[in-house]
C-alpha cells in the first residue's frame, strides 16, 4: 500500500503525525488541526509525487507535513488563511458599477428622425 492510500485511511490530525513521525504540541493541533491538514495538502499538490517511490512519497509527506505544522506554530488561522472563508473576508470590496443611461433615453430623445 503506496503512503498515499494510507494516509486517505487516516481520520485524525494526529494519526497523520503519528504515521508519518512527526513531533507535535497537541495544544497546537488543537487549535489548528483542520489548517494544518488543508495546508499539508496544499503542499502536497504542489510538490508532485507523480514519480516519487514510496520511500521518497514517504519522507517528501513528513516533510510536508512539518512544514505545515511550523506555519501554525509560528502563525495562526486567522493570520495564514487557508480556507476560502477566510481569504474572501479580507478580500478587498469592488465598488458597485455605476450603470450609464444616456439622458436622450430618459428623455425620450434618441437622435432618431420621426
Amino acid at each position: 500500500m503506496s503512503i498515499l492510500d494510507e494516509l486517505r485511511k487516516l481520520s485524525t490530525a494526529e494519526e497523520f503525525f503519528e504515521t508519518l513521525g512527526v513531533d507535535y504540541d497537541p495544544a497546537v493541533v488543537r487549535v489548528a488541526r483542520l489548517h494544518i491538514l488543508r495546508r499539508m495538502g496544499e503542499y502536497l499538490h504542489m510538490g508532485g509525487l507523480c514519480e516519487a517511490n514510496d520511500a521518497e512519497a514517504r519522507a517528501a509527506c513528513r516533510d510536508f507535513l512539518a512544514r505545515a505544522y511550523a506555519d501554525f506554530v509560528a502563525s495562526s488561522p486567522i493570520r495564514e488563511r487557508v480556507f476560502k472563508v477566510l481569504k474572501d473576508a479580507v478580500k478587498p470590496v469592488e465598488p458597485p458599477k455605476k450603470s450609464f443611461v444616456p439622458l436622450s433615453v430618459v428623455t425620450g430623445q434618441d437622435g432618431s428622425s420621426s
